[in-house]
């Protein structure tokens, strides 16, 4: 067997695997639309570099048929590629959504990475104590009451640790959408002042059989890029995320 024939075998086998791994990516650990707005885009680039380069590239190099010792190079080669596709899925892992948080005007997509194991063991139900695996919970953040730990809360949002961060302030998101109502503003609002956003609202409406009316909605925050919360006029159910920035 040639060297290219074997790189070639190899080059194979990881595109299945980084098939594998998109799937897993796109329809679990980030479903649309939150995976470029959680900045996974760079690092499903540098996984799948390493996943479809690395590997059949060193095989390129060092195979050789009949070679004394080609099955231990082989054999390190696949040590290799798996521990670097193992290292970028932790990292990965570690930076998949776990919570949109409803906080007063807003949403906050909150990735695992964000919240630490004290702070989640505060979260006053046990939905809100565990990292999810299988895309974002919806929750809200309630305000504290008394005032020592308003304040106490508004200084760490000053250094940059804000309301979302802590699962001790979740609640239900049914128990705060009536308030979040009051925020919202209507999809004509959102056409004016987002002309392009009118093609994706036109579809989803259509494809929800919904009318424009009954349809408000508010900002997601997110580390790479905005997003826009749908939610119904009358209930303040959250009802989809659409991939353009509101803002």
């Amino acid at each position: 067997m040639s060297r290219w024939k074997a790189a070639a075998i190899h080059l194979s086998i990881s595109i299945f695997v980084g098939l594998l791994v998109l799937a897993l990516l796109f329809l679990v650990w980030y479903p649309p639309p939150y995976f470029g707005a959680a900045g996974g885009e760079h690092l499903i680039m540098v996984l799948l570099g390493v996943d479809l380069v690395l590997g059949p590239m060193l095989t390129l190099i060092l195979f050789k048929s009949g070679k004394r010792g080609m099955l231990f190079d082989l054999c390190l080669i696949a040590v290799i590629q798996t521990s670097a596709l193992v290292y970028g899925l932790f990292v990965i892992a570690q930076a998949r959504p776990v919570f949109i948080v409803a906080n007063v005007a807003r949403f906050d997509l909150v990735a695992a990475n964000d919240l630490n194991a004290a702070d989640l063991a505060k979260g006053r139900k046990p939905e809100f104590r565990q990292l999810s695996w299988t895309g974002p919970l919806i929750v809200a953040a309630r305000l504290p009451t008394d005032s020592k730990t308003r304040n106490d809360l508004l200084f760490s949002a000053l250094a940059g640790k804000d309301i979302q961060v802590f699962p001790e302030y979740y609640v239900t998101y049914a128990d705060e959408a009536a308030n979040l109502l009051t925020r919202a503003k209507s999809l004509a609002n959102l056409r004016k002042s987002k002309p392009d956003s009118g093609p994706i609202l036109d579809a989803w409406l259509k494809k929800n059989k919904r009318d424009e009316a009954d349809i408000v909605w508010l900002p997601i925050n997110a580390r790479k890029a905005g997003l826009t919360m749908l939610l119904d006029a009358k209930t303040g159910a959250a009802l989809d995320a659409l991939p353009f920035d509101p803002w």
